[in-house]
């Protein structure tokens, strides 16, 4: 069955079952590996992407419920790698193991459009991504120096 998804500003006509998972189809079909899989139940948020600017766990959204709407991947967030923070993110060395990231970078990016200048109550309630290396006080610093420089 024929799919049509915008994925970071370009149309897509994907061969895939409707019920496919987002994240899945956007790996698989679309080869846009920066969306990682973690736990397939969207408990961990390695698979945050926005969908019409919310973030969203791809993992469990079936791409029939996307169709019309607006798909940012990590890949997406900035053409140059040069978003604030991803900038934030690198001059704070806030990855160890790096496999969250492009989730906390998601999430984190949705906060911001939504709350520029977000209170530690804020960045806890939208931050609710898992990061086994625990580098939570380094994406939290991260989030705050991110919200000074947009």
């Amino acid at each position: 069955m024929s799919v049509s998804l915008k994925v970071n500003g370009v149309d897509h006509e994907l061969d895939a079952d409707e019920q496919t998972p987002l994240l899945w189809a956007l790996r698989d079909v679309l080869g846009l590996t920066g969306t990682k899989f973690g736990c397939g139940i969207a408990a961990c948020g390695a698979c945050t992407v926005h969908v019409d600017g919310k973030a969203l766990r791809s993992c469990v959204v079936p791409i029939a419920s996307v169709v019309g709407a607006e798909i940012t991947t990590i890949e997406g967030l900035s053409e140059a790698s040069d978003h604030p923070l991803q900038e934030a993110w690198r001059s704070g060395e806030v990855p160890q193991c790096g496999y969250c990231q492009s989730g906390m970078l998601m999430a984190a990016s949705a906060l911001l459009a939504k709350t520029p200048d977000p209170t530690d109550q804020d960045i806890d309630n939208a931050m609710t991504n898992i990061c086994r290396c625990g580098t939570y006080p380094r994406i939290r610093a991260a989030i705050r120096q991110a919200a000074k420089n947009a």
